[in-house]
């Protein structure tokens, strides 16, 4: 079954062309990072606009990629939640003219559905269940998967997403947008024990996640810094930061294992690029010796991919929309 793909959730026009939910013929990500680089993070009516310039080139390349025609195409699917709702209503509402012109069903799929989803391409033979952490710029979330359209949130942030404090802090650091991926690469060779950060904790729930106050205490540390007229070490101040993030999502990780037992933990969504999420995710996966799934990098940010590859499972569960699909800015992933 060939699905063609549209992601425009955030800032990334993205198309794709998926066989069978695991096999990528095409892929294509229009970045909008250049400009947004300018405003020092996404401003969304710029990104909505720029989703209209650019989704009919991309959808064209990623059947041409293909090589293929929408003859070739059985289904098309999109992203219709969670995201920025400008950006959200471009890629639906496209997808349901190319639905409706060309007689093809239409598959909905929920954005953090798909960012697991990008394991799938990744590791052909994973299969439900698992555990998986999503850890992006808008999400932090312990998800126990039971089926591949069958999730129970076990746990989740109760304020500001891990990837989101990462690019608060970087941005404070004098780091330009995306604040985590340069933080990632500015912080390489520092001192992960320089700074001693706090930990935070969300009473009487021990799965959720807090990274308010961790943001907050980088910033007074920079400003103060700053005040002072001391050096601002980026490659400490980064390194030790970003293992006190990660320290946090594995603490809380290491408590859900022990909790469910599973035999897998799948790590997903933007921030699982993260060189030290990933070794201390790899680490903790060794001491309570279960297999560790990783997205391929360049899987880790928005792609129409990982949504062509959910869109098999939800087509196959029997998951079709008409033409009254709508998108949704907030929607959690057990409810879609």
């Amino acid at each position: 079954m060939n699905i063609l793909a549209i992601e425009s959730s955030c800032d990334d026009t993205a198309a794709a062309v998926v066989k069978d939910g695991r096999e990528v013929l095409s892929s294509v990500i229009a970045s909008q990072v250049p400009e947004h680089i300018l405003y020092g993070g996404v401003v969304p009516e710029i990104a909505s606009r720029r989703h209209c310039e650019s989704i009919s080139g991309v959808v064209k390349q990623a059947l041409q990629q293909a090589e293929m025609t929408l003859s070739d195409i059985d289904a098309v699917a999109c992203t219709y939640a969670p995201g920025l709702i400008g950006a959200l209503l471009v890629g639906v509402n496209f997808a349901k003219g190319l639905s409706y012109s060309a007689d093809l069903p239409l598959i909905p799929v929920h954005h953090l559905r798909g960012h697991i989803a990008s394991n799938y391409i990744s590791h052909t033979e994973l299969k439900p269940p698992f555990l998986a952490l999503v850890v992006s710029g808008g999400h932090t979330h312990l998800i126990n998967v039971k089926s591949y359209t069958d999730y129970e949130v076990i746990g989740r942030t109760k304020d500001d997403a891990a990837g989101e404090a990462m690019d608060k802090a970087a941005r404070t650091m004098g780091l330009p947008y995306p604040g985590g991926l340069n933080m990632d690469k500015a912080a390489q060779g520092g001192n992960p024990l320089a700074y001693k950060f706090p930990k935070p904790s969300v009473e009487n729930s021990e799965l959720d996640f807090s990274f308010s106050g961790l943001k907050t205490a980088v910033i007074n540390l920079v400003h103060n810094l700053e005040q002072k007229g001391e050096e601002i070490n980026i490659k400490d101040i980064g390194a030790s930061y970003m293992h006190t993030v990660a320290s946090c999502l594995c603490d809380r990780t290491a408590l859900a294992i022990e909790k469910y037992s599973p035999s897998a933990l799948v790590l997903a969504g933007g921030v699982s690029a993260n060189s030290v999420l990933r070794k201390q995710m790899q680490t903790l996966c060794e001491k309570y010796k279960i297999r560790l799934y990783m997205p391929e990098l360049k899987y880790c940010g928005d792609n129409a991919a990982m949504i062509g590859s959910q869109a098999y499972y939800e087509f196959e569960s029997g998951k079709i929309a008409d033409l009254s699909l709508n998108a949704t800015a907030a929607l959690d992933i057990d409810k879609s």
